[in-house]
């Protein structure tokens, strides 16, 4: 549906192509005129860092308190115990309390850069689900919260329906989780006057059964607004690449590669993509992803350089472009480069070509290695490898060795002493 928004914050969600749908798009603008407006995003804790296929939520609310409202970052260190069935084809492995609680405080470290936390009006509130759901009493729950559900309604969501057409199995124990996030809901409406929640279209069907749940227990009016599930333009899903997921902490993925995954977006994605992951003006983006040919590779270094400022800030993503001109530009060694740090115990009496491409992970295995060999994609220090079987002794490692995956891929191998 077209929608003329008249708020600032549903203006720039549709104008920048961050909607997919919404409950009810009149009463949600209105809301959103008339006061600050509390909004939260669930993130489960599956891992100790967020990936990009999560940043299109963190934009949402990092524009949600740009125009002046409430963002709460909701993490789900009792939702994750459960773990989310949604479009999977298999159930999630169970992750003890320790794991939950050590990926939440490694997933706190992302939302600093992006929203601002503290006691006022329109800061953002971080929040763990736990809180409440740890300590539910089960037939007190089953009897006040677990009446208000139809099975026959849960069955036909499009998550649930998909994985028992398929005849996968679908345990009990997942069948609750849309229950457990239709309760998030409910207390984060009670507790903090939250009134909508932002997630992508994959949750629907949740956020609708909050939404009905809020309004059968506390007689509230609350909203829900999705996000398109996002792929590129080859079909690949967000978040991905070629050697695994584009994490969001620093500790997990250096900026120079976050910033090198930017720089090779397709030329097909640069102006969505810089509409969803950066506060260029919409007109601006617009024009950046219409350029051609040599142009738009400035496009997708501006790009690069708007969501690496984000994410780790602006001298990472300075460096990092410098050491992308200087690798590919000028064929050197750029310092900022991933780096893989052995020593004379680690080499012995040599190390081969293969596992140094496994071991700086510029090559899943040594299977992956010897294909990009035969396929004249593997090079050291830019000159070609021709052999699986070459060998690197220490003394090779006097200078820095630079190992090259295709054009774009590179990492640094050193000695230490």
């Amino acid at each position: 549906m077209t929608y003329h928004a008249k708020s600032e914050f549903m203006r720039v969600m549709l104008e920048r192509g961050f909607v997919a749908d919404c409950t009810d798009y009149q009463a949600l603008d209105e809301a959103l005129i008339n006061g600050v407006v509390p909004a939260y995003i669930g993130f489960d804790a599956t891992a100790k860092s967020l990936h990009v296929g999560s940043l299109i939520q963190i934009m949402m609310l990092r524009w949600l308190q740009k125009t002046g409202h409430k963002p709460i970052v909701l993490m789900g260190g009792g939702t994750t115990k459960v773990g989310d069935p949604s479009f999977r084809a298999d159930e999630r492995p169970l992750l003890t309390e320790d794991q939950i609680n050590a990926n939440i405080a490694g997933i706190k470290q992302v939302f600093s850069s992006y929203v601002r936390f503290g006691d006022g009006e329109t800061d953002a509130k971080m929040v763990n689900n736990a809180e409440w759901l740890d300590d539910l009493n089960y037939l007190s729950f089953l009897r006040d919260i677990g009446r208000h559900f139809s099975v026959n309604r849960m069955l036909a969501f499009e998550s649930v329906k998909s994985r028992l057409d398929r005849e996968q199995s679908l345990s009990f124990l997942e069948f609750n989780y849309m229950i457990l996030q239709a309760y998030d809901f409910l207390e984060l409406n009670r507790r903090y006057g939250c009134l909508l929640q932002m997630g992508g279209s994959d949750q629907w069907g949740n956020i609708v059964n909050g939404i009905d749940l809020t309004r059968r227990v506390l007689d509230n009016q609350i909203f829900g607004l999705t996000t398109p599930l996002l792929e590129t333009s080859d079909g690949k899903k967000m978040g991905k690449s070629q050697d695994g997921a584009v994490w969001l902490n620093a500790d997990m993925r250096s900026p120079y590669e976050f910033w090198q995954f930017w720089r090779n977006t397709t030329d097909a994605d640069v102006g969505r993509f810089l509409k969803l992951y950066t506060e260029l003006p919409v007109e601006e983006c617009e024009r950046l992803g219409a350029l051609e040919g040599a142009e738009i590779n400035e496009a997708k270094i501006r790009l690069a350089n708007e969501v690496t400022t984000l994410a780790h800030g602006a001298e990472a993503a300075k460096t990092a472009e410098a050491t992308a001109r200087e690798v590919f530009e000028k064929g050197g060694v750029g310092d900022d480069l991933p780096t893989l740090s052995l020593t004379a115990d680690d080499i012995g009496d040599g190390i081969s070509i293969v596992q140094l491409f496994v071991k700086s992970g510029l090559a899943k295995s040594g299977k992956d290695t010897k294909r990009l060999i035969a396929e004249n994609g593997a090079r050291m220090n830019d000159e070609p490898v021709t052999s699986a079987g070459q060998m690197i002794t220490a003394a090779d490692l006097d200078t820095a060795i630079k190992l090259s995956a295709g054009k774009k891929r590179h990492a640094l191998i050193t000695l230490t002493s």
